[in-house]
């Protein structure tokens, strides 16, 4: 590309799927679509994706296989493809990442969108009939799945959760690519995939920051050219229920919120959808276990509740030769 030519470059911030989304589209010089068409169109993808798959929407297509748990349930290729990336992801993890755990959630006080979710009262009853009525089944070996129609077992809540933000952040930076532009990042609420041309006038690639909620600065700093980095964390996504500190990481197991000695990790993979169940999986296995579940050529980053950062052997490769924290200082710094 010629030093003459300007690379087009627009960025969006917006609320999408309960999260901050923040898009980056690097269009072409010349094509038949600009930037900020470009832009609009992924927008509106997301819209969508939020629409079929949101379970605080009554008609999207993931509330529709809730209620109608334990029948087929007709529903758009999209949601076919969701449900089997998080069965896949259920088997790939042995259980560690489970999306059929929604009566659990609904019982740690998670039943609303988390932009009208404050403290909140002891189990009301409706409450409880929700949870009740999600929490008869769970795990994801009778789940059915055809090319056009998914069926649930009766008693079976299927919460797409943090898979949904990966998958639509996948099919976003996809599309996009596809429509014409030269790179994209698309970010949602932390489960963030890039490709292309980052529009760095240096040619470097994109450069993404995995951050502590409670440091001041980042932990380290990823380049990456193409795929994905997702960070699961039990310090976001809080609220209180009668007093009691709650987060959105339920373990399968217990089917309570979390008590893993990790607080948060980061998982650099192709697909987002991958980084992000991974994420959870190795956060819920904890410190001792963390990266038992990874393939080769998936990293990971850990922080536990001492502060203490480890990460597997190749994520150095994805810093640039820049020496990792080794432990965080809270509302501080990295050493």
């Amino acid at each position: 590309m010629g030093a003459d030519v300007t690379v087009p470059v627009t960025e969006r911030r917006v609320r999408a799927m309960g999260s901050d989304a923040h898009l980056i589209v690097v269009g072409p010089a010349q094509g038949p679509l600009g930037v900020e068409e470009l832009a609009d169109r992924a927008l509106a993808r997301i819209a969508d994706l939020e629409a079929r798959w949101s379970r605080f929407l009554p008609d999207s297509e993931v509330s529709r296989l809730n209620r109608e748990a334990g029948r087929p349930v007709p529903v758009s290729p999209d949601t076919v493809l969701l449900v089997r990336h998080a069965v896949d992801a259920w088997r790939t993890t042995g259980g560690g990442y489970d999306p059929t755990v929604l009566g659990a959630v609904l019982r740690a006080g998670y039943d609303r969108s988390f932009d009208e979710l404050a403290d909140v009262d002891a189990a009301t009853d409706e409450r409880r009939r929700l949870a009740a009525a999600n929490d008869l089944f769970v795990g994801c070996t009778d789940i059915v799945v055809t090319d056009a129609a998914v069926a649930l077992p009766a008693g079976t809540g299927f919460d797409p959760g943090g898979i949904g933000k990966g998958l639509a952040a996948d099919l976003v930076a996809t599309e996009t690519m596809v429509a014409g532009a030269s790179g994209v990042c698309v970010n949602l609420g932390g489960d963030l995939r890039v490709a292309g041309d980052s529009g760095a006038a240096d040619g470097t690639a994109w450069t993404i920051a995995v951050e502590h909620p409670l440091v001041t600065e980042p932990l380290c700093l990823v380049g990456l050219s193409q795929g994905a980095v997702c960070t699961s964390t039990t310090l976001r996504r809080t609220w209180t229920v009668g007093g009691e500190r709650r987060h959105h990481l339920i373990d399968p197991r217990t089917g309570e919120p979390s008590d893993s000695d990790l607080e948060l990790v980061s998982v650099v993979s192709g697909q987002a959808w991958q980084a992000e169940t991974l994420a959870k999986a190795v956060l819920l296995r904890g410190a001792e276990r963390a990266f038992d579940v990874l393939e080769e050529g998936i990293e990971a980053l850990t922080v536990d509740v001492d502060g203490v950062v480890r990460t597997t052997p190749g994520f150095s490769a994805f810093v640039g030769g820049v020496p990792l924290p080794t432990r965080i200082t809270r509302h501080g710094g990295v050493s």
